[in-house]
Parts: C-alpha cells; sequence; structure tokens
C-alpha cells in the first residue's frame, strides 16, 4: 500500500520533464500507479469481501502516540477501485484531450497525479490525523487543478472559493477528530469503531463538527455553493475530482463513521435532511440552466445529497444501497463529464441551445452517452437501476423519518429522470429552428475512457450480484435485520419498482414540460449561493479595510506601545491575581561584579535608543545592545551562544546599514514632547514585568533541570560540546524546525525586493568588465592619471574596474584580499569542530555569509557575484534538502533523525568517527550561507541599481546640457 502511494507522488514529481520530452504521450506513463493500484486491488477483492482487511501500521512519533496507519477493507475497496481505475482512465483521456502545445500541462499532469495519491491514502488511512492530512493535501491539489486557467478571473475566483469552504470545513472537522481521539483514548478509526465513546455533549460536538467537514466536502447543502463554480476546471478535473474522487470524500467519511455514531443525537436529523434538501434543490437547479458542465454539476450536488442522505440512515440495507450507488454514480457520472469534454472539443461549444443534430454526427460518442444517461436516470438494465431499487428497498422498511425520506428521494429521482433527459436532449438531437452543429470527428482513443466506464454500469446492471458480497462486508457492520437486502437486478413486482416507475413517469413529464418548468423555476428561484458568497466575502473585505484604516495609523511607536501595553496588562493581571512569588527564592544581582557592569551598559544603551532621531545612532545604540547581551554570554561561561549572538548581531547591523542608504537620516515621525516622555516609563515597566516573569518562571521548576543528564548524555557519546549536540542531535526536530522558519522569511523578504528575480547570478564578463553606472562619476576629477600616463595599477578585487575611484579604498581592498580566504577556512573549522569546542552550522554559516559580505563591501554587487556565482537559492535549498536527508535517513532504524557514527582508521591521521549529526550540521551551514547571502544581494545589489540608475540620469543629464542640479555626494 505505501509503495503504490509514494509511487503517485514520485512520479508527479516528475510530471514536468516527462511531459517536456514526451508531450501529452506523458500521460499514459503517468496513468501507470493508478492502474498498478487498480490491478492490486482486484487480488484483494475476496480478501475484503470475507470481511478481513489488509493492514499496514508505523509508528511515527511512539512516545505521542502518533501512527501512520493504513487499512484495506471492504468500503475501502470499492474507494479505491473508483479512485484508482477512474483516475487512470481520466489520464489516458487526457492524452488525447490536451495538446502538446497547451500552457502549464506539466503542472496540470504533475497535480493530477498527485491529487490522485493524496485521495488513494486518504482511503486507505485508518487514523483520524492522517486522514485529514491527506484530505486537506486533496483540497489544495483540487485548489491548483481548478484553478488551472489562472489568467481567467473565474477560474481563479472558483478556486478561491472551493478552498475556502471545503477548508474551513475540514479545520472544523480537524476539531471534531481531537474530541473524538480524546474521547476514545486513540485515533485508529478501526478501534473506534469496534469501541465507540459514550455518547455524551463532548461526543454530540464532535460528530457535528465532523460533519460539517463531511458536507463541505462533498458539496451538500448550504456548501454546495462551490461545486458549479468548480466547473472552471478542464473537464478530465470535472470527471475525476467532481464524480469520483474528491466530492466521494464527505460520503466515505459519513458511510465510514457512520456504523459507530449514526445513533448519536444530532446525527441522522442532520444528514437526512440536509441530505434530502440539497437533492431536490440540486435537481431542480439543474432543469433551467444551458451549459452542459453545469446541468452535470448540480445533477452530481443532487445525487451527492441522495448519496449523504443513504450513507448517514445508519441501518444494514442503506448502507448496502449507499455502497452501491457510490459505484454506480461514479460509472454514470465521470463518463458523461468526459463525453461533455468530446463534444466541447467537436463543437467548440456547450450550451444545449446552439447544439444540434451532434447524435447524428457522433454516433459513437452519443451511444456512450446513452448508455451513461440511462444508468444515471435508473432504467434497467443498467447499475444505477439496481442502486436506485436497493435504496428505495431499504427506506421503505425503516422508521417513519425513513419513509418521509424515501418520498423525498422519489420526488428527487423524478427530477433526476427530467435532467438526464434534458442533457441528451440539449447534447445530441435536433431541435427545430436550429441549424445542425457543425463537428469534427472524434478518435477512438479520445471515447475509449467514456466508453469503458459507460460499459462497466452496463455490465454490472445484471451482475450486480457479483458486488453483493463486497458490499455486504461492509454493511454487515450495522445490526442485520430479520431478512436482509441482496443485491440483485430483478426483486419481482413490488413497491419499490412502483416507485421506481413514478419517478420515471414524473420525470418525462418533467421533461416534456420543460420550457415551462425552466419559467417557473427561474421566477421563483432565490438567491444564489454564490451571490450569498460574494456579498459576504465583499462586506469582509469592507470591514477588514476599516477595521485595518482604524488600527493601523502607520506609526511604528504606536504599533510597539499598542503591543507593550497589551503584554503588559495580561502579565499583570496575572501576577497579582496569583501571586506567583510567594515562596520563590529571591534572584541573585548577578554571580560577578563584572556581569553587573556589562548589564548596566547594555541597559543604558537600549534607554539611549529612545531619545535617538537619527536612524543611524538608533541602528548603532541596538547593535551595542546585542554585543552587550554576547558579553553577558561571555562572563557566564557559554562561548557557543556568545559567537552566534556576536555573528547575528554583526550581520544584522551591516543589513541595517545596506538598508539605510536609501533612507532619510533622520526618523520622519515627529515625535512631541509628552509622548516622548511616555516611551521612557512604558519601556521600563514592559521590561520590569518581563524580567519578573523570567524570574518567576524560572523559580517555579519543579522538575530536576536538564542540563546534567544532556551532560552525561554528550560524554557517553565521547563529545564535549553540550550545546552543539543539543542542536544537531538531542533537540535536531528544533533545529529542522527553526531552518524551515528561517528559510521561509528569507525567501519573503527577498520576494518583497525583487518581482521577478530574487538572485542575479554571475554576472557577465562585459558587464564585469566595462562600463557600468558605478564607474561613472558624479562630476570629472582631477589630478588622476590618465591612460598611460599612471604606472599600471595591480587589481586586488576581481570587479574592482567597475568602482568608480572615490568609492575605492585600497587598503579595504587589500584587506578583503588577505582575509577571506582565512574567514572561510575558519567558517569551515567552526563547522567540523563543533562536536568538542564552541561552533557548529550556525556560526560556521554565519561566518563565511560574513566572508562574502566583506567581499561585496570592498568591491560592490559584482565583486559578490564574482565571489559567489551560485545563486543563494541553491545554498538554501541544498542546505534543506541535505538536513531532511538526514531525518529520514534514520527511519532505516525505526526513527526519523536517529543518530548513526561511523568509527574508521586512516593512515597517518589515526582513529577518526564520522556521525551523521555532522552531515545535518552542514545542512545547517549551507542555509544559513544561502539565507545571509540571499539577504545581501536583495538589500545590497537591489539598493546598489537604484544607486547606479540615478549616477547614470545625472550623468547623462550633464552631458546632455549645463549642468542645473546638485552633483551627487
Amino acid at each position: 500500500m505505501t509503495a503504490l502511494i509514494v509511487c503517485h507522488f514520485v512520479l508527479a514529481a516528475f510530471a514536468r520533464p516527462l511531459v517536456r520530452r514526451l508531450g501529452t504521450r506523458a500521460f499514459l506513463v503517468l496513468a501507470l500507479p493508478p492502474a498498478a493500484t487498480t490491478c492490486w486491488a482486484l487480488t484483494q477483492w475476496d480478501t475484503a469481501a470475507s470481511g478481513s482487511s489488509v493492514d499496514w501500521s508505523w509508528a511515527w512519533m511512539p512516545d505521542y502516540g502518533v501512527s501512520v496507519d493504513l487499512r484495506l477493507d471492504a468500503l475501502a475497496e470499492v474507494m479505491v477501485l473508483l479512485a484508482s481505475g477512474v483516475g487512470a482512465l481520466v489520464l489516458l483521456y487526457c492524452a488525447a484531450y490536451f495538446s502538446d502545445t497547451t500552457p502549464r500541462l506539466a503542472g496540470f499532469a504533475g497535480n493530477l497525479l498527485a491529487f490522485a495519491g493524496a485521495m488513494l491514502a486518504l482511503v486507505l488511512s485508518d487514523d483520524l490525523i492522517s486522514l485529514y492530512v491527506f484530505w486537506e493535501l486533496t483540497t489544495v491539489f483540487s485548489y491548483l487543478l481548478i484553478g488551472y486557467d489562472s489568467e481567467h478571473r473565474h477560474s481563479r475566483r472558483s478556486a478561491l472559493q472551493a478552498l475556502t469552504v471545503t477548508t474551513l470545513g475540514g479545520l472544523a472537522m480537524l476539531v471534531g477528530f481531537l474530541i473524538i481521539g480524546q474521547e476514545a483514548g486513540t485515533y485508529r478509526i478501526s478501534a473506534i469503531l469496534a469501541d465507540p465513546p459514550p455518547a455524551g455533549t463532548a461526543v454530540e460536538v464532535a460528530v457535528l463538527l465532523i460533519l460539517c467537514g463531511a458536507l463541505s466536502k462533498s458539496a451538500v447543502w448550504p456548501f454546495s455553493l462551490w461545486l458549479p463554480n468548480a466547473m472552471a476546471a478542464p473537464t478530465p478535473v470535472s470527471a475525476y475530482l467532481h464524480a469520483a474522487a474528491m466530492v466521494k470524500a464527505g460520503v466515505y467519511l459519513v458511510a465510514r463513521l457512520a456504523p459507530g455514531f449514526s445513533d448519536v443525537p444530532g446525527w441522522r436529523p442532520v444528514v437526512m435532511v440536509l441530505g434530502a434538501a440539497t437533492m431536490l434543490l440540486g435537481g431542480w437547479r439543474a432543469l433551467r440552466l444551458n451549459d452542459l458542465k453545469i446541468v452535470l454539476a448540480y445533477g452530481t450536488v443532487s445525487q451527492l445529497g441522495f448519496l449523504t442522505l443513504l450513507a448517514g440512515v445508519g441501518n444494514r440495507d442503506a448502507a448496502l444501497a449507499a455502497a452501491v450507488m457510490i459505484l454506480g454514480h461514479a460509472l454514470f457520472k465521470a463518463p458523461l463529464f468526459l463525453v461533455t469534454g468530446i463534444v466541447d472539443h467537436a463543437a467548440g461549444t456547450r450550451d444545449l441551445r446552439k447544439l444540434s443534430g451532434v447524435g447524428r454526427a457522433l454516433p459513437h460518442v452519443c451511444a456512450v452517452a446513452v448508455l451513461a444517461a440511462l444508468s444515471m436516470a435508473a432504467l434497467p438494465p443498467l447499475l444505477g437501476f439496481a442502486a436506485k431499487e436497493a435504496a428505495f428497498e431499504a427506506l421503505l422498511h425503516g422508521d417513519t423519518a425513513d419513509r418521509w425520506a424515501l418520498g423525498i428521494t422519489v420526488a428527487g429521482s423524478a427530477l433526476t429522470v427530467a435532467y438526464t433527459a434534458r442533457f441528451v436532449w440539449g447534447a445530441f438531437l435536433r431541435k427545430p429552428g436550429v441549424a445542425d452543429t457543425p463537428v469534427h470527428r472524434v478518435g477512438p482513443a479520445f471515447l475509449a475512457a467514456p466508453a469503458a466506464l459507460a460499459l462497466c454500469g452496463l455490465v454490472l446492471g445484471p451482475g450486480v450480484g457479483w458486488t453483493d458480497r463486497l458490499l455486504s462486508a461492509y454493511a454487515d457492520a450495522f445490526p442485520a435485520p430479520a431478512h436482509p437486502y441482496h443485491l440483485a437486478l430483478w426483486h419481482g413486482w413490488g413497491t419499490a419498482l412502483l416507485l421506481s416507475a413514478v419517478a420515471t413517469l414524473g420525470g418525462a413529464v418533467l421533461f416534456a414540460a420543460r420550457d415551462r418548468v425552466a419559467r417557473l423555476s427561474r421566477r421563483i428561484a432565490w438567491p444564489t449561493a454564490d451571490g450569498v458568497f460574494g456579498q459576504l466575502l465583499l462586506g469582509l473585505e469592507r470591514l477588514s479595510l476599516q477595521a485595518t484604516g482604524f488600527v493601523q495609523r502607520g506609526s511604528l511607536s504606536v504599533y510597539l506601545a499598542t503591543t507593550l501595553l497589551v503584554m503588559l496588562a495580561g502579565q499583570l493581571s496575572v501576577l497579582v491575581a496569583d501571586r506567583p512569588w510567594h515562596g520563590a527564592p529571591a534572584p541573585r544581582l548577578w554571580d560577578v561584579p563584572l556581569q553587573g557592569a556589562v548589564a548596566a551598559l547594555t541597559c543604558a544603551a537600549a534607554l539611549l535608543c529612545l531619545t535617538v532621531r537619527r536612524r543611524m545612532k538608533a541602528v548603532v545604540l541596538a547593535g551595542l545592545t546585542g554585543y552587550g547581551a554576547a558579553l553577558l554570554f561571555v562572563v557566564q561561561g557559554g562561548p557557543d551562544l556568545a559567537l552566534t549572538q556576536f555573528c547575528v548581531e554583526t550581520v544584522s547591523m551591516i543589513v541595517f546599514v545596506l538598508v539605510l542608504r536609501r533612507m532619510p537620516v533622520h526618523f520622519q515621525e515627529s515625535v512631541s514632547t509628552w509622548r516622548r516622555a511616555v516611551r521612557i516609563p512604558v519601556a521600563l515597566a514592559a521590561a520590569a514585568t518581563l524580567g519578573v516573569v523570567v524570574w518567576v518562571a524560572a523559580a517555579a521548576r519543579v522538575a530536576p533541570p536538564a542540563g546534567a543528564a544532556m551532560v552525561e548524555e554528550t560524554a557517553h557519546h565521547g563529545l564535549k560540546d553540550v550545546v552543539a549536540t543539543i542542536l544537531v542531535d538531542l533537540r535536531a526536530w528544533d533545529t529542522m524546525g527553526e531552518s524551515a522558519v528561517l528559510a521561509a522569511a528569507a525567501i519573503g523578504v527577498t520576494s518583497l525586493i525583487y518581482l521577478h528575480r530574487r538572485a542575479e547570478g554571475t554576472a557577465a564578463p562585459t558587464e564585469v568588465r566595462g562600463r557600468t553606472a558605478w564607474s561613472v562619476t558624479t562630476e570629472p576629477l582631477t589630478g588622476v592619471p590618465q591612460g598611460d600616463e599612471g604606472a599600471p595599477e595591480r587589481g586586488w578585487l576581481a570587479a574592482g574596474a567597475t568602482l568608480a575611484p572615490e568609492h575605492r579604498s585600497v587598503v579595504f581592498e587589500v584587506v578583503t584580499r588577505l582575509l577571506f580566504h582565512p574567514i572561510l577556512v575558519l567558517s569551515v573549522y567552526l563547522l567540523f569542530c563543533a562536536e568538542n569546542m564552541p561552533g557548529g552550522g550556525f556560526v560556521g554559516g554565519l561566518v563565511a555569509g560574513l566572508a562574502l559580505i566583506t567581499r561585496y563591501l570592498a568591491g560592490g554587487r559584482f565583486e559578490l557575484a564574482e565571489a559567489a556565482p551560485l545563486q543563494p537559492g541553491l545554498f538554501t535549498g541544498l542546505g534543506l534538502f541535505v538536513s531532511t536527508a538526514v531525518a529520514l535517513f534514520g527511519l532505516s532504524d525505526g526513527t526519523v533523525l536517529h543518530a548513526w557514527t561511523y568509527h574508521g582508521h586512516l593512515p597517518l591521521i589515526g582513529d577518526y568517527e564520522f556521525g551523521t549529526p555532522v552531515i545535518f550540521d552542514c545542512g545547517v551551514y549551507l542555509l544559513v550561507l544561502g539565507v545571509v547571502l540571499d539577504i545581501v544581494r536583495a538589500l545590497g545589489a537591489k539598493i546598489d541599481r537604484q544607486i547606479e540608475r540615478a549616477a547614470a540620469e545625472k550623468a547623462a543629464a550633464r552631458g546632455a546640457g549645463p549642468e542645473t542640479g546638485e552633483a551627487t555626494p
């Protein structure tokens, strides 16, 4: 099971090179994982039909009870066959539907296959947390697929709408999962259903939250608005996601949990009322629409309501009917969507008012569509008829609520017959007064996928008994009635058959009066849910704008003061109410007097920040506070922390200076005297409160400190540097998370500066050696040797020729030339000495970044490009890749980030050891180096371009006429 799921995602990652090399034929390769999954599922048919299951479990984080559990039982078998079988056929259909010149085809292909993998994992998941993860993955991939044609506003809006509705429902469902897991004592679905938690308020709330997620996923009213708009996606997406896969996820979840929770108060009313309402509203709306895909979309909404009702009724026969209806719906709705795509391709329109005579021009396409439509209308001998008979029979022998539901389903079935007939008539038959629509021929490869699905519906109609054993294995999870129902095409004359005839006759009458029905439907139509959704979004946007305008005044000092005051109010209220300082030991002012002196100087620098008006002074004073903290680490005996703090403060100050080049010298915000006087008390109060909180928190320790155990563990492995061991071994999870956050922050910052590309890449040799704006002096210099008059000048830097004389410092260039390589060697030394001496990948990366910053300061952006010709993103991505690879390598021993150490012997060198923590630290080194380089290139090179542009414009202005402005300083 796991190999099949992984194959989907791995091959999806290679979709781009496959499409680039094979074109649309790449879909044939991408169809292999779903096809292999279908074959595997067929081999497990007897196992699932016998009531057994195929289980797989992996204890991901056993200490926290988190595991990944997969289980193939009868219900999962049906869903796997649908998700994989229909998915494989849709991918084959894509090979004929698209052309090699279709834009963004590679991304579409990868997303479609990845969605198939996520859907497969969803239906196989046997624990609630894994199910939620894959649930949200299907949401993300569906968002990408619906928004495939992102150049059109409607596609973007439809994708965002689907993402919003299903994600909000998914978040509610997650809360319900957590409550159920806590009440049951396990998150394993099979264990929860075997021994459901006792009904109570918590369980009732959890069930309603879970139903909220399931109903939003399956587009059940009032969440049905997103599905018709999702028809903006290409037809293969509609056929797969909105007929056989994604929209079935909610129905699947209802069917999966019904054996354990259908008796919980609130379950049946919600499922049955909303399901019945959705069936009627969707079918009624389909009678007045003219786009073939939209007609099918509202028909799908109607059928999903019917499926939800059946799956949630909570008895054995209804569950059996729901299972066979899930199968039948996929086998008639998917081919109808695919046929609609063929008609759109062949005729150039989906408007049933413009289509005429297409059935005569495309008889084979028409035959496939009629075959699938007969199953949707529940006419014999198709599978849809057998499924509808099972549903009527199950509801007929139920309680009063079931019989009310039966009446609604009969009316909904009549609507189904009516819009099915309207679809076939609109797509293929001739219409009076409408000329025959010109179409082009359709190849057999284009028609193969819908024909195969429609034929399955035809074969499984008389052969529905073949599925009875498998589907009954799921239905038998409910209490067995006295006379259990069994699937068959013909059960003799009876009430269910009579109700089917009434539904068919009612549908025929509605179709015959289609014009009057459409006019009536438009006359009594309520405001569309899509319009209500748009108004809600507009109102929310206006409210947010007003709130933002009221709160965001553009004053950083006001924002900071507000934050500090809120923190003060919260902390002081807790301190006053709890008085946690009782019994706490009094804090020591210092361990040695030197600490007090350093702390006093640091506090003085911090207080001076409140009074300065020059930006540069504020940066220097803020940097002094950081250096003061580093000195405190030195005095306290924390060389690792001190080294890191020194490097971070140095890089931060340089970045500040780079930014300040293009900012005013003074702060622009005018501050009144009383506001300036208030700043100091607020700052002092915040600092004092935070100090008290830290003291109280430290004094509240009840467990022994972990430091001694970590020192012992470090010494046990023959290491000396406890801090480095904690970062790359004992608490490597924290380091991985912080690394990912650091990379994301750097990408976000630089993306705000560069709209198109963050990195410059290697500068062209001609650009480096030619005239650039930096080589244009602001005014002619006198006394400088020109041409051959001077002696040859030695070039200390690779790009020194790009600098104007007044921008060069020979001393700085020489020092940079001499120190650059030793600093890089020092960074590598700090990387590899971290096990026994202060250092590590983080510090080493910062030191290497400082070496590159020195090259930039001495020679400008071209010098930096020569020193680091590779893009910063390469270092960042490679660092994340190395760290993640080391983490996953630990899985070979069963635990993520499990440490391995190799001991060896080299001639002349002696014994040595090399462990995975060192490799992990190398990843951190590369990531930090990439982040520093990325920020320096963004904040340095971008501003350099602005300065160069201004200098070039002024030089051009001086050359064109008399000088009218001041010289650039």
